[in-house]
């Protein structure tokens, strides 16, 4: 009787655990934000993560079965503090689509990036308002992005170009996601 009894709760508990994988991944969140800040040029994040990678395995399992779950089922991440869970939002409210964007920006040139001849990068803030970046090719040619802000939108130029608006709250919103 105790086997059966015993059975049926590892049956409940693995059931309730595997229904809500989905979710914000707080620990794995925690772990990429320490990795991040421990060391602040490439070679040496890619070094940590490699390093970590046992303990991005197991923070990873653990918002899978354990804290996930919980998400799913109480409506708030345990981890993060944020509720509705995941699984309770619209797609819109996790993936914006900048809809203003001109068509020439609508493809990805993955080729152009695959096989970059981008030398260096720079940024620089030129006022309260404005930021710019500058990109120096291998061919010496050159293209500048700015940003400038106006009002509670910030309009972007490629070049002296406009290419798009976007609401600073659209962009608040992508730095909380991606925090």
């Amino acid at each position: 009787m105790k086997k059966i009894a015993l059975k049926a709760v590892a049956m409940a508990v693995l059931a309730t655990s595997l229904t809500g994988c989905i979710g914000q991944m707080g620990t794995s969140q925690i772990v990429t934000k320490a990795n991040l800040s421990a060391v602040d040029n490439r070679y040496g994040r890619a070094g940590l993560f490699v390093l970590l990678s046992p303990v991005y395995g197991i923070a990873a399992a653990a918002d899978l079965f354990i804290f996930n779950s919980i998400e799913f089922w109480t409506g708030k991440n345990p981890i993060t503090g944020k509720s509705p869970a995941v699984a309770d939002m619209p797609v819109d409210a996790i993936f914006k689509i900048n809809s203003k964007l001109d068509k020439s920006m609508t493809t990805v040139p993955l080729a152009s990036v695959q096989n970059s001849n981008i030398e260096a990068a720079t940024f620089r803030q030129l006022d309260d308002s404005t930021l710019e970046m500058n990109v120096s090719y291998q061919n010496g040619e050159t293209a500048r992005l700015r940003g400038e802000k106006a009002g509670d939108n910030v309009n972007f130029y490629l070049d002296g170009e406009f290419i798009t608006t976007v609401s600073i709250a659209e962009l608040n919103q992508y730095a909380e996601v991606q925090a």
